[in-house]
This record gives structure tokens, sequence and C-alpha cells, in this order.
């Protein structure tokens, strides 16, 4: 903290409310909806932080937290407490350097469960393993790597304005789990667009000419079809003589317990069609 008292706890008046502060969405119990943001707050506990986190959890549902923002290695809120002027708090992480970067996408681009979580906007249920297997950790391991700090007179780290802080922050991870790796030095943008280039699934986009609907097509659909008629396919290819029943497909049409179109299909193949 900025300030220090000699031996004795600062007294504080009465906390000044705030009206259109950000407030926490949990109203009781735990905060945290995801796996993600519990995940956070139970590392900050582990930290033996969880007592002093308590004390900032009505702060977070009441609305003192006046504004937070993250940005690389960094997060920074105003809190509003018993004096006139907010509180500035600061919670501080090492972010990943440029070479790291490098090997976590090579990492997350060659799961393709893993890519295609995050390309869903989605946080990888085991998604610290993968870090692990490269000597990282997503998550602090020890209080060390945390730096916190408020302009506030209390000694105490977390105090309640950190400790409102640190809830509002696990809830904008439950809003976007990408804010976690953007506080780690990598943004979404610029991951997504690594992944997907990684992953070679920029792609152009191509137009496809969809076939005719079968009710227009009824006079020829048992003809051989060229690519005239067809729009699609080889020319040189026999048509399917069943090919009719796939316009059934899906559609919930049953004899018996079977399938019509399973029921029709030997007779449908059994014809010739017209040379």
């Amino acid at each position: 903290m900025s300030e220090h008292w000699s031996g004795e706890r600062p007294r504080y008046g009465k906390t000044i409310k705030v009206d259109n502060g950000l407030k926490a969405k949990s109203k009781r119990g735990d905060i945290g909806a995801t796996w993600w943001s519990r995940r956070f707050i139970e590392v900050l506990e582990s930290f033996g932080m969880g007592g002093r986190l308590t004390r900032g959890r009505n702060y977070a549902r009441q609305g003192q937290v006046l504004s937070l923002s993250l940005s690389t290695s960094m997060v920074i809120a105003l809190v509003q407490g018993s004096r006139p002027t907010p509180y500035k708090t600061r919670i501080a992480i090492k972010s990943f350097t440029g070479q790291e970067w490098q090997r976590i996408e090579h990492a997350l681009a060659g799961k393709a469960l893993y890519a295609a979580k995050l390309l869903a906007g989605e946080m990888p249920a085991d998604i610290e393993t993968l870090f692990a297997s490269l000597g990282l950790r997503l998550f602090p391991a020890t209080q060390r790597e945390l730096t916190m700090d408020c302009s506030c007179p209390d000694w105490e780290v977390p105090c309640k304005h950190l400790a409102a802080t640190c809830y509002l922050l696990a809830e904008s991870f439950d809003n976007d789990p990408f804010e976690i790796l953007a506080w780690r030095g990598r943004s979404r943008e610029d991951l997504l667009d690594r992944l997907r280039a990684l992953r070679g699934t920029v792609r152009a986009t191509v137009v496809r000419e969809e076939a005719p609907p079968l009710t227009r097509c009824l006079d020829t659909f048992w003809q051989r079809q060229t690519t005239s008629n067809l729009h699609f396919g080889d020319p040189t290819a026999a048509v399917r003589t069943d090919a009719v029943l796939d316009q059934l497909d899906g559609v919930p049409i049953t004899v018996g317990g079977s399938s019509l179109a399973g029921l029709l299909r030997p007779a449908y193949l059994s014809l010739k069609p017209e040379e």
C-alpha cells in the first residue's frame, strides 16, 4: 500500500455509496460461473488470501468498483471507499514473451479440439496441462508472481478494494476467457488470427451453384445426367436410382417402426435407369 500507520489499523469512515458502479452478477455465495474464473479465485485463495478476499465481496456486489481495465500484464481499477477520492488498485502479472507465445500458439494449433474450442470462444478444460507441458503456467503458481497495490492506507494485501477488484476481474473472465490470455500478453484477435493461419483455416470463399429442386427436374430425373442439367459432378457417372429417396432424409416417416426411405430403397435400387 502507499501509506502505512505504525502498529494500528487505520480507522475508516462510512463507505461512500456509488450509484453506477460495476456490480458483480453473483448476489450470494461464490463468485465465478465458469471453471476458469473459479480457478482464478481458487489460486488466490491457495495463497492464503481467502479471508481477505471475502472482505471485498460485498464491495464487488454493491458496485463500489467504478472502473476496471485490463491490458498486457496489468489490471487497473478505481474503487470508491470511505474517502471522497476513489482508491486506485493495480494487479500485475508477468506476460509471456514473444517466443513463449509462439510455442503456445503452435501447441494450441496442433490440438484440433483446443483450437476449435478457442475459435468458438471457449477455454479448453485442460488447457493448463498444455501450458504445463511447455514449462509455463496460465495462472500464477505463487503469490510472488502477482504484484498488488492500492492507494488506500490499509497495509494488508489484498485490502478490500483489491479484493473487490479480484472478484470483478474473475467475472470479466466469465464474460470473455480471452482476457486471461490478454493479461498474459496475447489479445483475442491476434491469437485467433495466428491459430487460423497455423491451421490453414483462412481460405477464399467459394460460391457454389445449388442444384435445382427435385420438383423442377422430374421429367429428366431418370435420364443420365450431364454437366448441363446437373451443374456438378462427373458427367459420365451413372445416376443412383435410389437418389430420390435422399429427399426423405430427416423426414420422420416410419412404417412398423422402420424408416420409409429404408424400406423403399431396395426396390428403387432394383430399377434400371433409362439409357
